[in-house]
């Protein structure tokens, strides 16, 4: 069912400031680049900032990667999680979902067509 790490992101409440520090130590800048969202290619993986998320306690939110977020949703909510956010598309044939798991956690699935990893030196 998991397929693997897809995406990282991470609050940027100034999303300029965020965007800048990023491109400095990544030393290259964003594939994607919106209000709502800076997404990063760090060696075929996304490294992304949101302006609307608060950095501290609820930090960074991980994606793992599915082959569809609606049979994963499903599958970890028969096996115990709780809806956390509902699949949603986000354009581009990329679907998110999350859930919490027994035990607090927030746990991030993405069904993204797109992904293609670089290959493995």
């Amino acid at each position: 069912m998991i397929l693997g790490l897809r995406t990282a992101i991470y609050p940027a409440p100034d999303l300029a400031a965020g965007k800048a520090w990023y491109a400095k130590v990544l030393g290259k800048g964003p594939h994607f680049d919106e209000p709502f969202y800076v997404g990063f290619d760090v060696g075929g993986f996304e490294l992304g900032l949101v302006p609307d998320a608060t950095p501290g306690a609820n930090g960074a939110r991980v994606y793992w990667g599915v082959a569809s977020a609606a049979d994963a949703l499903a599958a970890l909510l028969a096996h115990g999680a709780t809806e956390h956010e509902p699949v949603t598309d986000v354009g581009g044939g990329i679907k998110v979902a999350a859930v919490r798991d027994p035990f607090g956690n927030v746990f991030g699935i993405i069904e993204n067509p797109q992904f293609r990893p670089e290959a493995v030196r």
